[in-house]
């Protein structure tokens, strides 16, 4: 079976800061703030936590000139390649250039002015400034939706192609392409064109995904699919919630396809009528106290004997509830039984051994 990275189509070579994205490099994984970025502790406080949990990369608000003013102090606290999202005003996106932004997201539905995208491009390539053009379907130049009769994939692709030909024009193909819907399967439609049609390094996520557990559901469908395809350069994961629980989710979905490992894996039984014991806040208090172990290891939490030892042999460590009380077990094979309120310090012991 080919790996990923075998699957994967040799894309141009993009600097951010101090990672680089394209070719065979790691996926970066992205999130993006919301905090008002005038608020300078609330944003540094929040870009270090997403750090903290992993984020390889984070996006900004800028709409004004406050907002620009702190890029450079914010990129002094916390040491993490750092992208301004702009809308509508091309000087804020020269602006952020200047004051040492590590990327540039702007987006063609709403910056049109050839002599305005010349003047971004200019700063850019002045500064070695990469630039993320992100499409959306809900946001495309008008003319397309009429060509198209709506936001369908080549009316996506036909967005990008427009974008990236102009910058191609102007001697500019320091690049990122992100061309996202909030339907799933629409999303791996698009990311297949984009993927045939250029070599630059793909952003892949759903767009407006939704809450955490349907945002989390839905960009798993597509980014499993795009994955195992061998497509996508860099992830985010689009959670109305905090910011900090969409890179939670991308890790999880970097794992669990087998690309990347992010320490500890918890495998648990869902439970039934023979459970005696408590698997549901244990497996929670369990996933809370191991989030920050780095150790690639998996861990089950079992209910009882039908679904213990045996069908978990192969955790590295676990156990197996009983009547108030548990079997600890690694390899497989049993250490000792412990009792139900001594059961996560136990554990958590044994881990500390591996």
């Amino acid at each position: 079976m080919r790996t990923f990275n075998e699957k994967r189509k040799d894309k141009k070579l993009i600097r951010i800061g101090d990672i680089t994205i394209g070719g065979k490099n790691d996926i970066a994984i992205q999130s993006m703030t919301n905090t008002d970025t005038r608020n300078l502790n609330a944003t540094i406080n929040q870009i270090a936590e997403l750090k903290d949990q992993g984020c390889d990369i984070v996006r900004i608000s800028v709409f004004d000139k406050e907002c620009i003013q702190n890029i450079p102090l914010i990129k002094k606290a916390v040491k993490i390649p750092l992208v301004a999202d702009i809308h509508y005003d091309y000087t804020l996106a020269i602006e952020s250039i200047k004051n040492g932004i590590d990327k540039i997201r702007i987006n063609p539905g709403n910056i049109t002015d050839k002599d305005h995208i010349r003047a971004i491009l200019n700063n850019a390539r002045e500064y070695d400034v990469p630039i993320r053009i992100g499409v959306n379907t809900g946001s495309l130049p008008e003319h397309l939706y009429k060509i198209y009769n709506g936001p369908t994939p080549d009316a996506v692709l036909h967005a990008v192609k427009d974008q990236v030909e102009m910058f191609e024009k102007y001697n500019f193909d320091n690049i990122v392409i992100a061309a996202k819907s909030s339907d799933a399967m629409e999303t791996v439609q698009i990311y297949r064109l984009l993927n045939n049609f250029f070599d630059y390094p793909l952003h892949v996520g759903v767009t407006e995904a939704g809450s955490l557990i349907k945002g989390a559901v839905k960009s798993s469908i597509a980014l499993s699919i795009l994955l195992d395809e061998g497509i996508a350069d860099t992830i985010r994961i689009s959670l109305t919630d905090d910011p900090v629980k969409e890179i939670s989710v991308a890790k999880d979905i970097l794992s669990f396809m087998g690309i990347k490992k992010y320490g500890v894996n918890i495998i648990s039984c869902p439970t039934c009528g023979r459970t005696k014991i408590d698997i549901i806040r244990l497996v929670s208090e369990i996933e809370r106290r191991t989030k920050n172990i780095k150790k690639n290891i998996d861990i089950a939490v079992m209910g009882c004997a039908v679904n213990g030892i045996n069908e978990a042999k192969y955790a590295d460590i676990g156990i197996a509830g009983g009547d108030k009380k548990a079997v600890l077990f690694k390899k497989g094979k049993k250490i000792r039984t412990v009792k139900e309120d001594e059961i996560i310090d136990e554990l958590l012991n044994e881990i500390e051994k591996c």
